[in-house]
């Protein structure tokens, strides 16, 4: 009844306006990546809607689906495009209209509906759209979800049903800032910086943190699609550079910056420091183990190693575990375990009751920073960070590696490792202590410098991160170790950033 979509088709062709594209690379780990107009067109996505449907129903899920859009010129019509397939395979669809993706988590329990179908790119440059997708709250599609997905659209294997239906919530961003501001304010008076790099988060940012107490600097908070200064994305160093600029030139408390999509939130500090994710993690998991202690925090893979070994985190019997890198991992990780809080390198936090709802959402991020804050009133934000043992990070550093061939270099370096750890092979001048082959490979040396190496799920890329408690120039030969392993396959190209 339908045809199968084709893998590339040529734009401004009749073939690309009476045919579905979908290259079927855009079925990342756990959601959905394409360049609009390249590699997916707009039959492409009312394809993936019905694909959503079908798969929804097999599951056998009341079929009820929250959508939104963020803010690009191109979301509002591949959300219509992806509403319609939607609809055709029997989903009755609840609009909520511009959103960040923790709005549509929200909007899963608000309205309780259970599927949710969030059309973003996060952090991703112009010109790349994309799907989160769950259907059963608060967790989303995984592997095998995304699997039987793919399967579905790209052979075409659509059930049609009667019974799909289309509404739109009005003002649906009110009722989530209502409930995430519905709280005593904050004691201590607090100067944030917002910064929002012209993304979605810019319409909700300075309400939010305002109504909880906070004196609001505004950064970037006016929306423009086009991204004129940098790419909404708080790992980017162009944006931590304006938050830093922005703290100094107005003795701010602290800088949070959102992602394009809101479900991230990277920080600056009072003297203008970048604090990394994963650093902020183990300030808050420290105040959160004091309230209540014996909790157990999930961590990525890229994370520091400080979540194991932090003194304080161990007086307080919290207990860390490492996991694979990724939202819907993370999320599924933090759920079936109990877990207080799940902490991602990223910038992705998934805070569980009392806290939370167990999805990642940048807000609750800053408002628990903003706590932590308030229950330290003695202390900046750089005091904080600085009771935290020394360790040395790189920032997250990614190769291009193309989407068909990452999967199989990453691979071949977790075989390296694993040799070399076997035959009792040093690595940055020191013996293996530990490896976690969970997502790539994460290796530990005696002094506790270790590099990650692993597949990014969402770009044509690998991820490297190193770290060491001894030394910058520990984390620096510990890069140039991993990297030396990387060269040694033509297919990885050069980096964005490096140490």
């Amino acid at each position: 009844m339908f045809p199968k979509p084709a893998p590339q088709l040529a734009p401004n062709t009749y073939a690309y306006e009476s045919q579905p594209m979908v290259k079927p690379t855009g079925f990342r780990e756990y959601d959905a990546r394409w360049l609009l107009g390249r590699e997916i067109n707009l039959m492409g996505m009312q394809w993936l809607g019905m694909g959503i449907g079908t798969l929804v129903h097999e599951m056998g899920v009341k079929p009820d689906i929250v959508t939104g859009h963020d803010f690009r010129g191109y979301s509002a019509s591949v959300k219509m495009a992806l509403t319609s397939g939607m609809m055709a395979a029997g989903m009755r669809v609840r609009d909520i209209g511009l959103a960040l993706s923790p709005m549509a988590y929200f909007a899963q329990f608000d309205l309780d509906v259970p599927c949710v179908a969030m059309v973003t790119a996060s952090h991703n440059d112009n010109g790349w759209t994309g799907v989160k997708m769950g259907a059963n709250r608060p967790l989303t599609f995984g592997p095998d979800e995304m699997g039987r997905l793919k399967e579905i659209v790209l052979n075409a294997a659509f059930k049609t049903r009667e019974g799909g239906s289309y509404e739109f919530i009005d003002n649906f961003p009110a009722r989530y800032i209502a409930d995430l501001t519905n709280r005593p304010k904050i004691k201590r008076k607090l100067r944030v910086v917002a910064a929002c790099g012209n993304g979605t988060a810019g319409a909700f940012a300075q309400d939010i943190l305002e109504k909880i107490g906070c004196e609001v600097i505004p950064l970037d908070c006016e929306l423009d699609h086009t991204f004129p200064k940098y790419n909404p994305n708080p790992e980017d160093m162009k944006m931590l550079h304006a938050m830093r600029d922005a703290v100094i030139n107005s003795g701010a408390d602290v800088a949070f910056g959102f992602d394009g999509d809101g479900d991230r939130c990277g920080v600056v500090d009072n003297e203008g420091d970048e604090i990394f994710a994963d650093k902020i993690g183990v300030m808050l998991a420290r105040d959160m183990s004091a309230l209540h202690p014996g909790s157990t925090f999930v961590v990525d893979v890229k994370s520091t190693g400080l979540f194991a070994t932090d003194p304080v985190l161990i007086a307080n019997k919290a207990k860390a575990d490492y996991w694979k890198t990724g939202h819907s991992y993370m999320k599924r990780r933090v759920n079936e375990s109990g877990a207080l809080v799940g902490f991602e390198k990223s910038g992705h936090f998934f805070f569980n009751k009392p806290f939370g709802r167990g999805y990642d959402d940048g807000f609750v991020s800053a408002i628990a920073i903003c706590d932590m804050l308030d229950r330290n009133p003695d202390k900046s934000m750089s005091d904080l960070k600085n009771a935290l043992p020394k360790t040395w990070s790189s920032p997250t550093m990614s190769p291009h590696c193309d989407d068909e061939k990452k999967y199989g270099i990453v691979d071949a370096v977790v075989k390296h490792f694993e040799a070399a750890q076997k035959k009792g092979d040093k690595v940055a001048g020191q013996p293996i202590r530990d490896l976690v082959t969970v997502n790539g490979v994460r290796v530990t040396v005696e002094d506790g410098t270790w590099g990650l190496v692993r597949a990014s799920s969402n770009k044509p890329e690998l991820v490297v991160v190193v770290e060491s408690p001894a030394s910058e120039a520990r984390m620096r030969e510990m890069f140039a170790a991993v990297d030396g392993v990387l060269r040694t396959h033509p297919e990885v190209g050069e980096y964005n950033q490096t140490i």
